[in-house]
């Protein structure tokens, strides 16, 4: 096929030898399958900003750091050197989790860098050759449903003992080959301390995968992972090898109104506060 102009870099410098297929064409990227010497991989290419139909992508930011102050204060400002930083930052998160996960012991694709916006990574397959099916397209006995979803469990309490919520998570960003679940998609991955959202995209996270296998296995439906992952998380008592029961009793204590609104209070100092400084500081808007 011919090569897209995107891929067009990569084969100049070696990294891509021949562009067999696309593979499919998401709401952040399009993927396609690519030959680097004897290994057939995958390269993701991520679509243009303002091309990207992916919802609410401020949300999934919060939190993100910059190395460099300058460069964050510019990507807070959101003028146009900080969206090409932003843009950067964004594409770089999915190599970034994707090593931070496999670290931890977490089936994801093993990526072999970003270049210019082009993820390069491993094709998951199944023995054939035939490239993993998405486990929206996979049916399963009750059995399986229930080794899987445990499995899918473990990964999330993994990812949120190194930091990370996925964020997306759901029977569309789950491939499965021979040996189980693997997670892909991931450059909305979010940092589990930093970002306000993070159990709202935790407890999404898990409860789109629980619904999904309780279709073969309806018990799954009313299990609780995403609170009782996030009471030990919070509580620091969250461990690599912290064993899951899937149960979680909420406390009988009522809540603290006052404290609540005293912390909310604190959350909007801290932004007027922050909103303040960025606009008393003086630097050129690249």
């Amino acid at each position: 096929m011919k090569t897209p102009a995107r891929l067009i870099p990569l084969v100049e410098d070696g990294l891509i030898d021949e562009v067999l297929r696309p593979l499919m064409n998401g709401k952040e990227a399009a993927v396609y399958v690519v030959r680097s010497g004897d290994d057939i991989r995958c390269a993701k290419v991520y679509k243009d900003m303002d091309k990207r139909s992916f919802k609410k992508a401020a949300l999934y930011r919060e939190g993100r750091k910059s190395g460099n102050s300058r460069r964050s204060r510019a990507m807070e400002k959101g003028s146009k050197f900080g969206r090409e930083q932003a843009e950067e930052a964004w594409q770089n998160a999915e190599v970034d989790a994707l090593y931070r996960l496999a670290a931890a012991g977490i089936r994801v694709p093993q990526p072999y860098g970003c270049f210019d916006g082009v993820l390069l990574m491993e094709l998951v397959t199944l023995p054939d050759g035939q490239v993993a099916p998405r486990l929206n397209d996979v049916s399963l006995e009750p059995e399986q449903a229930r080794k899987d979803h445990a499995t899918l469990m473990e990964a999330v309490k993994r990812m949120l003992y190194s930091g990370l919520i996925h964020g997306d998570l759901s029977e569309f960003n789950v491939l499965v080959d021979e040996n189980g679940p693997v997670i892909i998609d991931l450059p909305q991955a979010v940092d589990a301390a930093a970002n306000n959202n993070a159990f709202f995209m935790l407890h999404r996270d898990v409860s789109n995968i629980s619904n999904y296998y309780s279709q073969f296995a309806p018990e799954l439906r009313d299990t609780r992972y995403s609170a009782e992952m996030w009471s030990l998380y919070k509580e620091g008592r969250l461990e690599m090898d912290t064993v899951l029961t899937g149960e979680f009793a909420e406390p009988d204590t009522p809540a603290d109104i006052d404290s609540v609104m005293a912390d909310i209070q604190a959350v909007l100092n801290e932004e007027r506060d922050r909103v303040a400084r960025l606009n008393a500081e003086d630097f050129e808007d690249f």
